[in-house]
């Protein structure tokens, strides 16, 4: 077969495999609005017909340094993890300088409490809740299940799949780089030490941190390369085989490369959730 109609191929499968998908837009997760943004909504992406037999959930989360990006980016990611049976809750949130990291944080942990309430409905097993994102996004998940501030019970979330994840220890990082009007950090951080603790979820690492698998750039910033190896370090103290996969890749690609089906973190993602 030649390599055009190899791809002709691969493009009708594609087709028909997104047939079987079913795409929820823009629902209500209840979280608030800030000043007069309205209030995020969320996207559920699932396979037909799954009611019956209840598939586990990945949250996703996404980054853009905290101030920029949108759900509807990460569509293909969505659609490439319901083809393998995982029924996919992409949620917005309020981004700087509207929003503080803590709001930011509250409204993604809102997002955990409405998916475990609802997800059957759509096809989804509230007893298997998984959730992942990249850079900032990862920052602000984490934070969500790892921090009991945010009011997610404990054993909510079943794992954490770190994609390149920044912001680990911002106190740390912010203590040397102190935050600027660039990417709103200011509006983001403030300027408080405490505020930058309390936003790291490196501190909140204990025994109920949930299982945590970990990806991370070999070629991404220093900054998240040191971050990430720091959180391992003390994570292995409750989680003794954790280790980071670290993989030949920049920090966008990190997150790109799930926009494709076939491939490995795709199904390794799905492996650890379905272990």
């Amino acid at each position: 077969m030649s390599f055009k109609h190899s791809l002709v191929f691969m493009c009708f499968g594609f087709i028909l495999t997104s047939c079987s998908l079913k795409k929820f837009k823009n629902i209500d997760y209840k979280t608030f609005h800030i000043e007069e943004t309205p209030a995020p909504t969320l996207n559920i992406f699932t396979k037909r017909g799954t009611k019956d037999s209840l598939q586990p959930v990945l949250i996703f989360v996404h980054g853009g340094y905290w101030n920029s990006g949108r759900k509807e980016i990460y569509n293909f990611l969505g659609r490439n993890f319901a083809r393998n049976e995982v029924t996919v809750v992409i949620p917005d949130y309020t981004k700087s300088p509207v929003a503080s990291y803590k709001e930011m944080t509250a409204q993604i942990a809102q997002s955990i409490k409405w998916t475990q309430k609802n997800i059957s409905t759509y096809g989804g097993d509230p007893s298997q809740i998984y959730i992942t994102g990249h850079s900032a996004g990862v920052h602000l998940s984490s934070l969500a299940v790892m921090n009991q501030q945010y009011g997610v019970a404990p054993n909510t979330v079943k794992g954490i799949i770190l994609n390149d994840a920044a912001g680990l220890d911002m106190y740390s990082y912010l203590l040397e780089n102190k935050p600027t009007e660039q990417y709103n950090y200011i509006s983001t951080w403030t300027l408080d030490p405490e505020n930058w603790k309390a936003a790291s979820p490196y501190y909140f690492i204990d025994e109920q941190t949930p299982e945590i698998k970990i990806y991370t750039g070999t070629k991404t910033y220093a900054s998240i390369i040191a971050g990430n190896e720091k959180f391992v370090q003390e994570l292995q103290k409750y989680q003794p085989d954790v280790q980071i996969e670290f993989l030949d890749k920049k920090h966008i690609p990190m997150v790109t490369q799930l926009f494709f089906p076939w491939n490995d973190r795709i199904d390794e993602i799905v492996a650890f959730m379905k272990k």
